[in-house]
């Protein structure tokens, strides 16, 4: 259950309504997730969240299914379900199949275990491993 009401488009401030229509525009879908309606209550938060999250998710370097493939295993290893929720579905929107998936899930158990294994041991980080500068 949400700790804030979740506001439909009729109670949105006209700063939150030009976010909104951003995402829309940008998104090319009517639909404006549960996430954005909570962050309503701000639309200075909501914007400044919006404007990040989709210059990060834009074109570029990476591919769009990889970018949603590393949002998916970051909100793994944060817990946050929601954000598994919400960035598999487009992860499979943009070509993800159930055998990625899955790879991905063992990939992420396997760092989170691997990273408290050296974690806990402390294990000196290799000088090959280090970037050099000067």
């Amino acid at each position: 259950m949400a700790t804030v009401r979740l506001l439909s488009d009729a109670e949105l401030s006209p700063a939150a309504a030009e976010v909104f229509a951003d995402i829309r525009a940008t998104r090319k879908t009517p639909f404006v997730n549960n996430f954005w309606r909570a962050l309503a209550h701000d639309p200075v938060l909501l914007k400044r969240t919006w404007e990040g999250a989709r210059d990060v998710m834009a074109p570029g370097h990476l591919d769009a299914k990889t970018k949603e493939l590393i949002y998916v295993a970051v909100s793994i290893a944060h817990g946050c379900e929601y954000c598994v929720h919400s960035h598999t579905a487009a992860a499979r929107a943009k070509g993800m199949t159930e055998a990625e998936l899955m790879e991905l899930v063992a990939v992420v158990g396997m760092a989170a275990e691997t990273n408290r294994i050296a974690t806990a041991l402390q294990v000196p980080v290799d000088a090959a491993f280090q970037v050099v500068t000067r």
